[in-house]
């Protein structure tokens, strides 16, 4: 091998070393920003579920659900499904009705219930108020469920239709328990507004637990 031979290959191992060394330097960082991007995701997957999961199934005013619950001897997981489906918890809201608030209760029915439930300070304006709101449809919640002796179907379906549209139904079925059942409400919006609120009840009670306090 000639002196220029010799000289070139000692020049080439320098240069080959370093490619090696891009190499490996590439590498680890691939490495390293894949286990980051695992570990980002391990770390971020529980606040993704938590954000979608709010969006889809929101819930505020737990401390007022849950001490009106208490107050009026109901499932706090119920009173939560009946604002979702009310108003998706969505304060201040007003219907085309007239119904206003979290749990869209006309003033006909919450004047009904300042009388029943001696809030002779109560001004339709208060329906805006969060508290007021949800007392007063627990309040009525309650006054339905006993007036239909705990059955949650006529309950519901008074809440959506009215009571004078639900006693008719029931008169008509009387001693055919089965067209009691809700797919034999005869109006197609109240029967989907009491199988949405079971499901929301449902799903209250499988993901918000501690919060309802159940």
């Amino acid at each position: 091998m000639s002196a220029r031979t010799a000289g070139a290959t000692h020049r080439r191992r320098p240069a080959a070393g370093r490619r090696a060394q891009v190499r490996r330097r590439r590498i680890v960082a691939v490495l390293a920003a894949a286990a980051l991007a695992a570990f980002g995701a391990v770390l971020l997957k529980p606040l993704f579920h938590q954000a979608v999961q709010e969006i889809a199934l929101p819930l505020r005013h737990e401390d007022i659900i849950r001490q009106q619950a208490a107050d009026k001897g109901l499932d706090p997981a119920l009173i939560a499904a009946v604002i979702y489906a009310e108003s998706r918890f969505v304060d201040g809201r007003t219907s085309s009705a007239g119904a206003e608030g979290l749990m869209q209760l006309t003033p006909a029915t919450a004047q009904y219930i300042a009388t029943k439930s001696g809030g002779t300070q109560f001004q339709i304006s208060d329906l805006g108020t969060p508290q007021v709101n949800i007392a007063y449809g627990a309040f009525y919640l309650r006054y339905l469920m006993a007036r239909y002796g705990g059955n949650q179907t006529l309950a519901l379906a008074a809440y959506n239709a009215g009571e004078g549209n639900v006693d008719r139904w029931v008169a008509d079925a009387r001693g055919r328990e089965e067209s009691l059942r809700i797919d034999a409400i005869p109006f197609g919006e109240t029967r989907g507004y009491v199988r949405k609120v079971l499901a929301a009840e449902h799903d209250y009670r499988a993901h918000y637990r501690d919060q309802l306090g159940l």
